[in-house]
This record gives C-alpha cells, sequence and structure tokens, in this order.
C-alpha cells in the first residue's frame, strides 16, 4: 500500500501542477491581449515623437537658413551704398591716372566678393523691363528701344537667389 501511496501522491502532485500551469497559461492568455495592445500604443508613441522630432528638425533647418539669408540680404544692402559711390569715381573723368587705377581695383575687388557672396547684379539697358525686380521712375517714347525695354539705368538692381536685395531704378520705352 505504500506504493499505492506514493502513485497517489504523485498523482496529486501531477494535478496539482496541471492546475497551477492552466492557471498560469488562464492569467498569461489574458494578459497577452492587454500587453500586445500596450505595445502597439507605445509604438504609436514612438512613431509620433519620431515624427514630430523630424518636422521639428526640418524647420530648424530651413528657419537657421532663412536667417542667414536674411541677416546676409541686410548687410549687403548697407554695401550697396559704398559700391555705388565707387562706381561713380570710378566712371568719373580724372587726370591722375593712378587715383583712377586704385578706384577701379577697389570697385572691382568689391564686386569679386558681393559675387563670392551670391550675389548677382542685375538691370541693364536693353533688358526687357520687369515690375517684380525693376522700379520704373521714367518713361519715354523712343523708336531705338522696344516696348518696355529698359532705356537707361539710374541704379543698378542686386539679388541673392531669387530674393531682391534692392531694385533697380530705370528708364522704360513704351
Amino acid at each position: 500500500m505504500s506504493k499505492d501511496k506514493e502513485q497517489a501522491t504523485e498523482a496529486k502532485a501531477e494535478k496539482e501542477e496541471e492546475t497551477k500551469t492552466s492557471s498560469k497559461e488562464k492569467k498569461h492568455s489574458e494578459k497577452k491581449p492587454d500587453l500586445e495592445k500596450q505595445l502597439k500604443e507605445k509604438e504609436e508613441q514612438l512613431l509620433r515623437v519620431a515624427a514630430e522630432y523630424d518636422n521639428f528638425r526640418r524647420r530648424s533647418i530651413k528657419e537657421r537658413e532663412e536667417t542667414f539669408k536674411n541677416a546676409k540680404v541686410s548687410v549687403i544692402s548697407d554695401f550697396l551704398e559704398v559700391l555705388d559711390n565707387f562706381e561713380r569715381a570710378a566712371s568719373t573723368e580724372c587726370d591722375y591716372e593712378a587715383y583712377k587705377q586704385g578706384v577701379q581695383m577697389i570697385f572691382t575687388q568689391f564686386k569679386d566678393i558681393l559675387e563670392k557672396l551670391g550675389v548677382e547684379q542685375f538691370g541693364e539697358s536693353g533688358e526687357g523691363f520687369d515690375p517684380e525686380i525693376h522700379n520704373a521712375v521714367m518713361h519715354i517714347e523712343d523708336e531705338n528701344f522696344g516696348e518696355n525695354e529698359i532705356a537707361e539705368v539710374f541704379q543698378k538692381g542686386y539679388k541673392i537667389g531669387d530674393k531682391v536685395v534692392r531694385h533697380a531704378t530705370v528708364k522704360v520705352a513704351n
């Protein structure tokens, strides 16, 4: 009988183990959908945060570039008056050739620096008039020029890329 008792005890222990295992599986199977739901929510949160960061990074880069561009435009617009004076001095007749040559060298150097900064000059006689970049202060009737053609330039215009730093002041033929 002791063998029977041992077998009964073993059977009882196995039954208890199965009961524990099945109750654990029930608890585990009940928790599994909750955990999967929480995992999906966290994944969605993480994706949203990653998307927000990416948008922030792009916006910051764009703002930084725009700020740099605006600062460059502001500084260059201050220098344009100096450039105009150099241009006038270079075009003035002078008996002192060395003086004139020095002014011309400074003027050329100044224009080279502006070119390196990406500044483009526009507004030449013979170009077509564009109200977006030209400022017409006079209109004339002249058969030598076509319609809406620039007849004379009073002050050249400058731009960086698509942004106009200063409009060209011109006389337009109709």
